[in-house]
């Protein structure tokens, strides 16, 4: 994964900034938390961003958080990394340290291959779930980067749309969504993909 350094130079998008400063306002605002104005669409939102600013978007996620919980004690905001809820997935399951060791004796291939049963979104989805409070007004996924091959968008997505229904979720997405299709990183084309809304357009 990109991360937004460039010679040990740390990378900061003024453009960006801009976008995620508007993020706070947007999803604490009566409509969006209602999921006005959506018809019968589900409330997930995508903000997408260039992936080299991949560490920006990670601090201001920590800082939003923080704003939240501060300013808005009365809204339970969870923020689901996806690479720590993977990585307790497969160690509950007895399956981490046997994947480390299958990918360094292996490789990657073999590996996606044996994780692809126990992956299956059926079985990870309700897991991601029992990570979330018991009735959170918002939820953030972050960290999805880190676990591609492994997961992909479009399928997390869609296992979690009868699980959270009009709950607003917003997936922060390190390349670009155009409201019909995803791109990881900018390059690596995803089944198309409509039913979620840009938070902050580009």
């Amino acid at each position: 994964m990109s991360a937004s350094t460039q010679n040990g130079v740390y990378r900061n998008d003024p453009h960006l900034k801009d976008r995620l400063n508007q993020i706070a306002e947007k999803i604490t605002s009566p409509a969006f938390l209602s999921s006005q104005g959506l018809g019968n669409e589900i409330g997930f939102w995508i903000f997408d961003y260039p992936p080299e600013y991949e560490l920006q978007v990670r601090e201001y996620l920590t800082f939003l958080k923080g704003v939240l919980d501060r300013q808005h004690s009365e809204l339970t905001v969870d923020h689901v990394n996806l690479l720590r809820v993977l990585r307790d997935y497969l160690q509950e399951r007895g399956f981490l340290d046997k994947a480390i060791a299958m990918q360094q004796k292996k490789g990657d291939d073999p590996l996606l291959k044996a994780l692809r049963g126990p992956l299956h979104m059926d079985k990870f989805a309700p897991f991601l779930m029992h990570a979330l409070s018991d009735d959170p007004d918002i939820v953030l996924l972050s960290g999805l980067g880190s676990v591609w091959p492994v997961m992909r968008a479009h399928s997390l997505l869609n296992a979690l749309h009868g699980r959270l229904g009009h709950k607003p979720l917003v997936l922060f997405y390190p390349g670009r969504y155009d409201g019909q299709s995803l791109a990881l990183f900018n390059q690596i084309a995803s089944n198309h993909y409509y039913r979620a809304f840009s938070l902050v357009p580009r």
